[in-house]
C-alpha cells in the first residue's frame, strides 16, 4: 500500500520537533527537587520546589495537560489548581521522549532521562537477543538491575532514613518494571484506589519525614479503548478528581502533595489516511529488520546498510506526518536526555537506526503483528505538546 496525498507536503524537519525540558522541567526532576528538601542525596535539576517535610506523589496514567484543560466540568477540584485559577500556580512539565508509561515511570523513579536509565521505548531493541523487548511487560524477560542498574530515588530516601512507601494496587509488586523504576522502603498493595488515597494520607502521617509514591492506571485505560472523546473516559476522569480531592483533604500538616502524569494522548483516526499500516506498506518494511516503539513513536531497526534507504523512503512516505530523525540527530537534538548527553553502549543499541515521532492525530500501526496495540483509539509516545505536557498539581498544608 502506498499513500498518496493530494499535494505534496515537505518531510518534517527534525529540529523542529519540541524538545522535553529534560533538567528543568520533565518528569525526572520532580522527585529530585522534592527531595531537596528532605535533604536527600538525588541528580541534579534546575526544578525548585518549596521544601515540605512529607512530600506524596500521586501519578494518574494517561493525565495530560491538554486533556485536562479541556475538562474543567469532568475535573473541577484538579481544574481549581491549575495556573489562572483562584489557588492554582502550577504549569506543566514535560513527560520525556517516548511518551510512553515505562519510560516516564523509570525517569520518575530514578530522577533520570531515557537516555540514563536505559528504557528507551515502549518496545526497543534487546542486542543480547536481536529481538525487541516489551518494557511495559517485560517481555521477553531479561535481567532487571542489569537492564536498568540505576538506583532508584526510592530506594536513596529510604536509605536516608524517610519513611518511604508505594501505595499501588497489589499486582504491580513484584514486576520487573516496579524492581528497576519505583522500588525502595515499603509496598502496600490496595485494589480499591479510594482505599489508596486513604493509606497513602496514613502513611504521610506516621512520621515526620516521609515519601510515599500512588498511582491510578484505569484513566489511560479508557483512553486506549474508547478514546478521550468518550464518556468512558470523561467519567474516569471525573473519578479521578474525586481521587485528587480524597487524598488532598487528608493530608497531615507539613505535607505537599504533587499530581501529575505519565503522558497525555490523541485520538487516531481509524482511516487509511491517518493510520499508516507497516504490515500492508511494501515501502515502509523494505530494509527494516524490527520494529519497535509504538504507534506515535517508532524505533526502526534496520538490516545491516539498509539505515539510510530506512531514513529517506520514511521521511517521503510519511512527510507531514512525522518528524523521522537519525539516532544520532535524535540523540544530538535532545529527545532521549539533554543535548550533548553521552549514551552508554547499552542505551545507544535500544535506539533505533531511525526514530519516528508521530504530529497530528497519525499513528504507524502494524495490524497483523500487533493487532491489540493497531485498534487501539487513544494513543500516544510522541513529542506534540498533546502527549508530552503533564500537570504538576501542587497542593500544601
Amino acid at each position: 500500500m502506498t499513500h498518496a496525498p493530494a499535494h505534496d507536503p515537505l518531510p518534517l524537519d527534525p529540529r523542529d520537533a519540541p524538545v522535553p525540558r529534560y533538567g528543568s522541567g520533565s518528569l525526572a526532576d520532580v522527585l529530585p527537587a522534592a527531595l531537596a528538601g528532605l535533604e536527600v542525596a538525588a541528580p541534579g535539576t534546575g526544578l525548585v520546589l518549596p521544601p515540605a517535610d512529607r512530600v506524596c506523589l500521586f501519578l494518574v496514567d494517561g493525565l495530560g495537560w491538554e486533556l485536562l484543560r479541556a475538562h474543567p466540568g469532568e475535573a473541577p477540584f484538579l481544574s481549581s489548581l491549575l495556573p489562572g485559577s483562584r489557588a492554582g500556580d502550577g504549569a506543566p512539565i514535560t513527560s520525556g521522549f517516548p511518551a510512553t508509561t515505562a519510560t516516564s515511570l523509570a525517569s520518575v523513579g530514578t530522577g533520570l532521562a531515557p537516555a540514563a536509565h536505559g528504557l528507551a521505548g515502549y518496545k526497543v531493541l534487546d542486542p543480547d537477543t536481536g529481538e525487541t523487548m516489551n518494557q511495559l511487560r517485560w517481555e521477553p524477560w531479561t535481567e532487571p538491575a542489569a537492564w536498568q542498574p540505576h538506583p532508584t530515588l526510592f530506594q536513596a530516601a529510604h536509605a536516608a532514613g524517610v519513611a518511604t512507601s508505594q501505595v499501588t494496587a497489589p499486582h504491580f509488586e513484584h514486576t520487573p518494571l516496579t524492581r528497576v523504576a519505583l522500588s525502595g522502603g515499603t509496598f502496600l498493595g490496595r485494589l480499591d484506589a479510594g482505599e489508596r488515597m486513604d493509606l497513602a494520607a496514613c502513611r504521610l502521617a506516621a512520621a515526620d519525614r516521609a515519601l510515599v509514591y500512588t498511582y491510578y492506571a484505569e484513566l489511560d485505560g479508557a483512553g486506549h479503548r474508547f478514546g478521550v472523546d468518550s464518556d468512558a473516559w470523561r467519567g474516569q476522569l471525573a473519578h479521578v478528581d474525586g481521587l485528587a480531592r480524597r487524598l488532598a483533604e487528608q493530608l497531615p500538616p507539613r505535607s505537599v502533595l504533587y499530581i501529575t502524569g505519565d503522558h497525555g494522548m490523541v485520538d487516531v483516526p481509524s482511516t487509511e489516511d491517518a493510520r499508516f499500516d507497516f504490515d500492508e506498506d511494501w515501502e515502509l518494511r523494505a530494509g527494516v529488520a524490527r520494529l519497535g516503539g509504538e504507534g506515535r513513536a517508532r524505533h526502526l531497526y534496520a538490516v545491516p546498510g539498509a539505515a539510510p534507504d530506512v531514513y529517506a523512503v520514511w521521511r517521503e512516505v510519511l512527510a507531514g506526518h512525522a518528524w523521522v530523525a537519525t539516532r544520532d540527530e535524535a540523540v544530538e537534538l535532545g529527545w532521549f536526555g539533554p543535548p550533548g548527553t553521552p549514551l552508554a553502549a547499552r542505551v545507544r543499541q535500544r535506539i533505533g537506526d531511525v526514530v519516528v515521532a508521530m504530529t497530528g492525530d497519525s499513528a504507524v500501526v502494524a495490524g497483523v503483528t500487533e493487532p491489540k496495540e493497531s485498534a487501539l483509539i487513544g494513543m500516544h509516545g510522541s513529542v506534540t505538546p498533546a502527549e508530552q505536557l503533564v500537570p504538576l498539581l501542587e497542593v500544601r498544608t
